[in-house]
């Protein structure tokens, strides 16, 4: 349905949206949400670069969200560092079909309007409205919380 990349970047994203503002490297997110810091560093340029969040430099330096998670949608986060993929036209090119898309075009192009409708409405917020013990994506330090 999405993206590896896709999935890294919500990942992140949904990392430090539970960090409450704190700043946090690329190192730490990549630690805690099993992601390759390497790969890790190109999907935060290009949340950087969407303006999804904020890098800090200096020794308390790092990533922030630049908006709140209330206020920020999965399909944003997907679509900053790879889209869902539309069938606006047949993508074979085949000339007799031109914007008349097949059926199997057609549904795929369906689902994908109703997965961008759905993510569309999902606010990073609403993923961590969870209890403690199941933090969505990936596997959070608990910290001494209240469980």
């Amino acid at each position: 349905m999405i993206s590896q990349t896709a999935e890294y970047a919500l990942r992140a994203i949904v990392y430090l949206a539970d960090r409450n503002e704190v700043p946090q490297t690329t190192v730490q997110i990549a630690e805690e949400t099993f992601v390759p810091v390497n790969y890790l560093a190109k999907v935060m340029q290009a949340l950087s670069k969407a303006k999804l969040v904020h890098a800090q430099r200096g020794p308390n330096g790092g990533f922030i969200l630049a908006k709140p998670g209330h206020l920020l949608t999965v399909l944003e986060v997907i679509n900053a560092v790879d889209p869902i993929r539309r069938f606006p036209e047949c993508p074979l090119k085949l000339p007799h079909h031109g914007k008349n898309l097949c059926p199997l075009h057609r549904k795929l192009d369906d689902t994908a309007i109703l997965a961008e409708q759905a993510f569309g409405t999902t606010t990073i917020s609403s993923l961590l409205d969870v209890p403690q013990t199941r933090k969505p994506l990936c596997r959070f330090p608990l910290e001494n919380k209240q469980q």
